[in-house]
């Protein structure tokens, strides 16, 4: 195919795998009857896009606790009560409060690729939560012999440690979780946090050579959880200028459920930094109508009227179950989503000849 496409990260669990996990959490499991439950379930979502016809592959986050919280499970010095991220429909989630320092991963994302690339003949990517939204454990009133600016100095050298580690363990690429983008812009509508995201986030990513950077991408979107959102209602165009800014070699751009696309890709087109590609969202994680193939095919057109077709690619809006939400999309409806993208890209570069 040679309109690449690429899964988001993560795949509901089954049902099987979260029964084990409540075992666990209940003392009736023990921890390596889990971990050999959790690598099958690793193996199985690799193998069910695989033979989907998936060129590249995750691991569905099938062991991840969440996509943004997986570096400092079990960290010392965390509070529960740390800033909140309301959802559309009422529900929230809360990150941590730091409460000491030095910030120190306690888990980094190489592990989780390592584990998948045992399951897979094909290329695997690998998720990894981006700076800026780990920059949110940080108490406003800050920490006492801890200031931001050592915080924030801790901050880079993990994040470049945890990305590089995918990069050195042979990642096909490593994309970078930024949902927080545009929730930063119904938060401060000024743009200012936005702006102070884009600048943490660009100083991890220069330190890495062009070739490495182009191996690394970003992912936005406006937050999926519980079939709800988080920055739906905020202005994409708002947002777009500024995440193009990023030095990445690749960005992807949740756009399926946005209800005007034609706004969104003639601004991505008019910001489209001059080596990067545009991985388009074509299916709706969200919304439990499956796309067909003919769908996706024609959200792939019009892309490419916008779009240089050799630096077009399409993807998911985003993970099926980010959160760690496994029950509002079932897995299922998840895999047929990748069919119809995966299929409608390749109807799409049929039709464009290429």
């Amino acid at each position: 195919m040679s309109i690449p496409t690429e899964p988001i990260g993560s795949i509901p669990r089954s049902s099987d795998l979260l029964a084990a996990m409540a075992a666990h959490d209940s003392g009736e499991l023990d921890a390596p009857a889990l971990a050999e439950l959790q690598a099958r379930a690793v193996a199985e979502t690799i193998d069910e896009l695989a033979a989907l016809g998936s060129p590249v592959v995750t691991d569905g986050e099938q062991t991840k606790p969440s996509f943004a919280t997986y570096p400092i499970t079990g960290l010392p010095g965390l509070a529960p009560d740390g800033a909140v991220i309301p959802f559309a429909d009422g529900h929230q989630r809360q990150l941590p409060r730091l409460t000491a320092g030095p910030f120190r991963y306690q888990t980094y994302a190489e592990q989780y690729l390592r584990a998948a690339q045992q399951y897979s003949q094909v290329p695997v990517k690998q998720a990894v939560i981006a700076p800026s939204a780990l920059s949110l454990l940080y108490p406003a009133d800050g920490i006492e012999g801890y200031d931001r600016e050592a915080f924030l100095a801790d901050l880079a050298d993990e994040a470049e440690k945890d990305i590089r580690g995918c990069l050195d363990a042979g990642a096909h690429s490593v994309q970078l979780d930024f949902t927080e983008g545009r929730l930063s812009l119904k938060l401060d509508p000024s743009g200012g946090v936005l702006d102070s995201f884009i600048e943490l986030n660009n100083s991890v990513l220069e330190r890495f050579s062009d070739a490495e950077r182009a191996r690394i991408g970003v992912h936005t979107c406006p937050g999926g959880d519980q079939d709800s959102t988080h920055s739906l209602d905020v202005e994409y165009t708002a947002l777009l200028p500024k995440l193009l800014q990023l030095r990445v070699g690749a960005f992807y751009v949740q756009l399926a459920s946005e209800p005007d696309p034609d706004k969104i890709l003639a601004v991505i087109a008019e910001f489209l930094p001059a080596d990067a590609h545009i991985f388009v969202g074509v299916t709706d994680p969200i919304d439990p109508q499956v796309e067909t193939r003919e769908q996706v095919r024609d959200r792939v057109l019009n892309a490419a009227r916008y779009l240089p077709v050799d630096r077009l690619g399409t993807c998911d809006d985003c993970g099926f179950s980010p959160f760690a939400d496994d029950t509002s999309t079932s897995r299922d409806i998840a895999f047929a989503k990748v069919r119809a993208r995966i299929e409608g890209t390749a109807l799409a570069a049929a039709e464009l000849g290429v």
